[in-house]
């Protein structure tokens, strides 16, 4: 049988509850806290996604087609453009793949090639300092050519290993297939640079 002595004894104390609420308060702080702060990271995440995806696609460069301009493991943002000129690096989809390429050739231009790999663009030699060494690489079209409308010819600036719009398997790059222009190079540092 419980006697009020006993009963009084198992209550808790003044200090005790005190206590209790102190922790009840502090852990619902906390909660807050970290629902907010995932709320925000969240939020965050998405707006990066979003701008990587409608504004700066980011690309990490793989191969040696853009050699020296771009190298293996080179990491560039892109921006989205509907012009696009001469000498312009520019990012196009392909086979499920983004590949990057320099603008030689804009609708309507004739593309020459003579056997060492020099190009004629409307009948003038091309002066590019950006090429290390010219070759024909893999080239299967016939010059002249002109570049159909609403389509870019596009090199590598590594000629003797890039497959770009010399060869029929690549093509032409359709205006819709590109997704921007290579505006900034961000890895490594050291590299940094604007395009």
């Amino acid at each position: 049988m419980l006697r009020k002595k006993d009963h009084v004894d198992s209550l808790p104390t003044k200090k005790q509850v005190e206590t209790e609420r102190k922790r009840y308060r502090r852990q619902k702080a906390y909660n807050k806290a970290l629902g907010g702060t995932v709320y925000v990271l969240t939020i965050v995440a998405a707006v990066a996604v979003l701008i990587a995806t409608l504004i700066l696609p980011v690309l990490q460069i793989e191969g040696t087609s853009m050699e020296p301009t771009l190298v293996h493991g080179d990491i560039v943002l892109l921006t989205k453009s509907t012009t696009f000129e001469r000498g312009q690096l520019c990012g196009f989809s392909w086979n499920n793949k983004l590949l990057i390429k320099r603008v030689i050739g804009t609708p309507g231009d004739w593309i020459e090639m003579d056997v060492d790999g020099t190009i004629y663009l409307n009948g003038e030699k091309l002066d590019e300092p950006y090429a290390q060494q010219l070759a024909v690489g893999e080239c299967d079209l016939e010059f002249p050519y002109q570049v159909p409308q609403e389509q870019y010819f596009v090199l590598g600036d590594m000629r003797e290993s890039s497959i770009d719009s010399r060869n029929t398997l690549i093509g032409c790059v359709a205006k819709d297939q590109i997704v921007g222009k290579v505006f900034f190079r961000v890895w490594p540092i050291k590299t940094m640079r604007l395009f």
